[in-house]
């Protein structure tokens, strides 16, 4: 008997809800733990406060002589709440977050001591950095990299640690981490988006991109995923076969949340509104053990925080309720993959959201402006944005089960393809009186109407409008938000700069009227993204040539899809809004291709240890066992056993035929993985591994998930997709 497996399973039948002590009102516990404006309020001079509401309004750099008043304020606060050590807490290029702790405690003589933390301590440090990727931008010996404070995004107490949100950056100055491409594009976007919002309202001095994230996960006992190398290694199954029961009857969704995971959510709810993330929402996803948690929009920035924060936290909650959670993206083969929606909008610090219409022509005018920018955005760039969201693990997902496909198309709906239809109709230069009437009555006047009763959504859309916010359904549940964030920011900057010259080009030159020019250019704007617009089924075999007849791309692999990123228009995109420079374009480039290669070579690894080490002598027992039963069989049939024993000999064959198979394409898989880690060019090495290595994996997976199927369910070491889906 398969005594690990077994014994697991019986672990988690005596597995009772974790106790959850209640903390108190939400509202209540919202933040406190949180160094946020009411706390600086409260505790800073009126000087120290106003500067730092500056840096996070304006941009504008803190006096060091501040600084060292904010330190001491930050330091006595996390002191009251039990923190005993700081760190500057960052986001390298690993995909995860990273921290070092130092304590506060600071010896003055060998019996005195002190909590220091000062301005120095608080503004910059030097965390070494030497083994974070850097994609080539340091040398191995130049372990130098600085993180930096970022007071956009406000300080926490976590555990026992004040966690300080930081850029990090080499000796040299470049990005080495995902948020400072992010606040670059940000700033971006800030400054393009107030020069067209100023064509409606005067007063719009800002404007804030915002993002509302939507994180899908499955939560397995952790009893079970530690009996499956593939997951505690890769984050997903390898092999496994389908459970006779999967997703098919949708009764999951929606469906009433287990005891257990329930009081995993309220554990996890209550740490979230400590850390003040506004988590808000709560659900079972389509497939067995998947849920999802959402928050309250807000500013992209600390958005992305509070989701690489939140990962973090959901790990270690996890943990406590015996739960492993997985973000991979297809942790289970034939049932839904995770994503991570990224529902983004613009919204001005008049309080206005650009991509929502209003009670008035002029406001929906304004709301077209920004909307069909944006639309003309993501077609000039939709190869960047495929690139964005690409990942060895989003490959897995990508086009199956309700994940969008790898085709980039935008999704706005019956109606408002139908106003846009009538906008493209509207005669070019001035408009005649009776088409000033009918535009502004008849069709921009009655766009809240039209958007009140349009509530279909396309859910094979990698990127739909939803109302008042575009839905960029493709980024992948383990994904930082990071990444596709600093790709639409930045493309919507370049887009609305180069709108604002044309409509001024068209003012000054045809002495037009402003709303006549901005009409104009979103006309041509209409025609010239035409082909970005689709609002069928994205899985369909007709949409994939169709998409082709009108030149969209389909690059369904990482290594294919990445190469956009440093296409010379992705570069010069960056340098002109001076979000990245080429170095730091092309570091994250090879740093991706890496990322892949390491990603695919682990799980290669591990498939051939399971398959070596697992499968393959489990077959054999259950063999042996069938040809004990054979000879058995003779001995008391004689010559006539053979017609008793067709059925054993039968499999004894298939069983021999399935290890074979095996042994051999793992013999396979492992010479293509050495001839591939012989190739220098990151690129190359990159496409042998999805082309000559990748294809492997389900070969082996065919023939391991056969013997499951036929090898005495007591002998089978790994337990079965049955027991990690449906055990609660």
């Amino acid at each position: 008997m398969s005594t690990i497996r077994f014994d697991a399973i019986r672990e988690t039948f005596n597995r009772k809800p974790a106790e959850v002590e209640s903390k108190g009102k939400r509202s209540e516990l919202f933040g406190s733990n949180v160094f946020n404006e009411l706390v600086m309020r409260e505790s800073l001079s009126k000087e120290a406060f106003k500067s730092v509401m500056e840096a996070i309004e304006l941009g504008s750099r803190i006096d060091r002589k501040l600084a060292d008043e904010i330190a001491a304020a930050m330091k006595n606060w996390a002191l009251s709440k039990g923190a005993t050590h700081y760190t500057h807490w960052f986001q390298p290029l690993t995909g995860s977050t990273a921290e070092k702790h130092d304590a506060f405690f600071e010896p003055v003589t060998n019996a005195y001591a002190v909590e220091k933390f000062g301005g120095d301590q608080l503004v910059q440090q030097e965390p070494d950095a030497s083994s974070f990727p850097h994609g080539g931008i340091r040398n191995t010996f130049e372990a130098r990299g600085y993180t930096a404070w970022d007071p956009t995004s406000p300080a926490f107490v976590y555990g026992t640690t004040l966690c300080i949100p930081t850029v990090f950056v080499s000796y040299t100055g470049e990005a080495l981490d995902n948020k400072v491409p992010l606040l670059r594009a940000l700033q971006a976007v800030d400054n393009a988006a107030t020069d067209v919002a100023k064509y409606f309202d005067k007063n719009v001095t800002k404007v804030n991109a915002t993002l509302g994230w939507e994180q899908e996960y499955f939560l397995v006992d952790k009893a079970l995923a530690g009996t499956r190398p593939d997951l505690v290694l890769a984050g997903r199954t390898l092999l496994g076969h389908s459970p006779a029961k999967g997703q098919q009857l949708d009764d999951h969704y929606f469906g009433s949340i287990p005891d257990r995971v329930l009081n995993y959510m309220r554990d996890l709810e209550q740490e979230c509104m400590l850390l003040g993330i506004p988590v808000k929402t709560r659900h079972n996803e389509v497939a067995p053990n998947q849920f999802e948690l959402a928050p309250i929009f807000e500013e992209a920035n600390l958005a992305v925080d509070h989701n690489s924060l939140l990962m973090d936290v959901m790990d270690k909650i996890a943990d406590k309720h015996n739960f492993k959670i997985l973000f991979h993206e297809k942790p289970f083969a034939g049932i839904n993959g995770s994503g991570k929606h990224n529902n983004w909008s613009l919204s001005t610090n008049t309080g206005v959201n650009l991509l929502s219409p209003g009670s008035t022509p002029m406001k929906n005018l304004q709301f077209l402006t920004f909307f069909i920018n944006t639309i003309k955005a993501v077609h000039d760039y939709e190869e960047l944005i495929r690139a964005s969201i690409a990942s060895a693990t989003n490959d897995h997902r990508l086009g199956a089960n309700e994940a969008p496909p790898a085709i980039i198309s935008v999704f706005i709906g019956s109606q408002l393809t139908k106003v846009l239809d009538e906008l493209e109709d509207v005669s070019k230069g001035k408009l005649s009186p009776q088409e000033k009437t009918d535009l502004k009555l008849n069709v921009v006047g009655k766009i809240p109407e039209i958007l009140l009763d349009n509530t279909d959504r396309n859910r094979t859309s990698p990127f739909a409008f939803t109302g008042n916010k575009f839905e960029l359904r493709a980024v992948g549940s383990k994904s930082n938000c990071a990444k596709p964030m600093t790709v639409l920011n930045s493309i919507v900057a370049r887009q609305l700069i180069d709108f604002k010259k044309e409509v001024d080009a068209l003012i000054a030159k045809k002495e037009l009227k402003k709303d006549e020019a901005i009409f104009n250019v979103l006309r041509e704007y209409i025609k010239a993204s035409k082909k970005i617009r689709f609002e069928g089924d994205g899985y369909s075999e007709e949409w994939e040539k169709e998409a082709a007849k009108r030149g969209l791309s389909n690059n369904k692999t990482t290594p294919t899809a990445l190469k956009a990123s440093i296409s010379d228009k992705a570069v010069a995109l960056y340098e002109s809004l001076g979000v990245m420079n080429p170095r730091e374009i092309h570091a994250r480039h090879e740093i991706e291709l890496e990322e892949y290669v390491m990603k695919v070579q682990i799980e290669g690894r591990v498939l051939g240890d399971i398959a070596r080490n697992h499968v393959i002598p489990t077959a054999i027992r259950y063999q042996n066992t069938l040809i004990e039963n054979v000879r058995g069989l003779k001995e008391v049939f004689g010559k006539d056993f053979e017609k008793h024993a067709k059925e054993q000999m039968d499999l004894i064959t298939a069983i021999s035929g399935h290890i074979a198979e095996i042994n051999s394409m793992v013999n396979k898989m492992t010479d293509e993985r050495r001839s591939a880690n012989k190739i220098d060019s990151a690129q190359e090495k990159a496409d042998a591994y999805c082309e000559k290595v990748l294809p492997y994996f389900e070969k082996i997976r065919y023939h391991c998930d056969k013997l499951e199927l036929m090898v005495d369910d007591e002998l089978w070491t790994l337990t079965k997709y049955r027991e990690l889906l449906f055990t609660r």
